[in-house]
C-alpha cells in the first residue's frame, strides 16, 4: 500500500535523493558497501515525511491528538490566556521517527493564529513550551466548551514550523493543518471542568487524528482530575 508523503517535504526528498545518489555512486566505485549508509539516510528522509491517511472516529464530545508521539506532560493550569478559568495542558514529544503532520483535535473555527519567536531547547525540556519558538491555533470548537488551543513548538533540531491554517478557517476533526520539521513538541490545552475526562497518561503513545485524549461533556464546575496513576 502506498504511504502518502507530506507535500512540505517533497523538495527535501528531491534534494536528498540527488545528493545520496551522487555520493553513493562515487563511494561505490571505491567499495560498494560504503554506499549503504546513504541508502539508510535516504530511507529515513522518506519515512520522516510520511503522511498516512487517517480516518478520525472521534465523537462530537471528544478531542483527538493533534500529533503523533509520546505524552510527556499533563498539567493543570490555574489560568491561561483566553480561558475563563482553569485549563489542562497535554504535551506530546515527537521524536525523529514519528509522523510530524499536525491535525485538528476537533471540529471548529480558527479564531487566532499566533507565531512567537524564541529559543530552541530540547522539546522534552519542561520550559520548551514557554520559551521555544512556537505557533498557536486558538480554535472555537463545534459543540464543545472552548476555546481549544493547539501549540506547535520547535525543538533542538526542529527549526521550521509550518501552519496552513488561517484565522477564520473551518477545520474538521482530524484535518491536517501543518507540520513541524524534525523532533519537536505539540501541546493541546483545553478548559478544565468537573466532568472532563483525560483518557491518556504520561508515557502513552498517541496518533494524530486517531487517539482520543479527552472527553468534554460539560461546560462548568471544578477542574478535571487526571487519570489515576498520572
Amino acid at each position: 500500500m502506498r504511504v502518502p508523503i507530506a507535500k512540505e517535504g517533497l523538495w527535501i526528498i528531491v534534494i536528498a535523493t540527488a545528493v545520496c545518489a551522487v555520493v553513493a555512486a562515487g563511494l561505490s566505485w571505491i567499495w560498494w558497501p560504503l554506499g549503504l549508509p546513504l541508502l539508510i539516510v535516504w530511507g529515513w528522509v522518506l519515512a520522516f515525511f510520511r503522511d498516512p491517511n487517517r480516518r478520525c472516529t472521534c465523537q462530537a464530545y471528544e478531542l483527538c491528538s493533534p500529533a503523533d508521539g509520546t505524552i510527556t506532560e499533563i498539567s493543570r493550569l490555574d489560568s491561561e490566556p483566553d480561558f475563563n478559568g482553569p485549563a489542562i495542558r497535554i504535551g506530546m514529544f515527537l521524536s525523529l521517527f514519528n509522523v510530524h503532520v499536525n491535525r485538528a483535535p476537533c471540529a471548529g473555527r480558527v479564531r487566532v493564529v499566533t507565531y512567537k519567536p524564541g529559543a530552541f531547547l530540547d522539546a522534552r525540556h519542561p520550559e520548551s513550551g514557554a520559551r521555544n519558538e512556537s505557533n498557536t491555533l486558538l480554535i472555537d470548537p463545534d459543540g464543545l466548551p472552548g476555546p481549544v488551543r493547539v501549540r506547535q513548538v520547535a525543538g533542538l533540531v526542529a527549526r521550521r514550523i509550518i501552519c496552513h491554517a488561517r484565522e477564520g478557517d473551518k477545520l474538521a476533526a482530524g484535518e491536517r493543518f501543518g507540520m513541524i520539521r524534525f523532533g519537536s513538541r505539540t501541546e493541546l490545552i483545553i478548559p478544565a471542568f468537573k466532568e472532563t475526562e483525560i483518557l491518556v497518561g504520561v508515557g502513552d503513545k498517541v496518533k494524530a487524528g486517531s487517539t482520543v485524549l479527552a472527553r468534554q461533556r460539560a461546560n462548568g464546575g471544578m477542574e478535571a482530575m487526571p487519570r489515576s496513576g498520572q
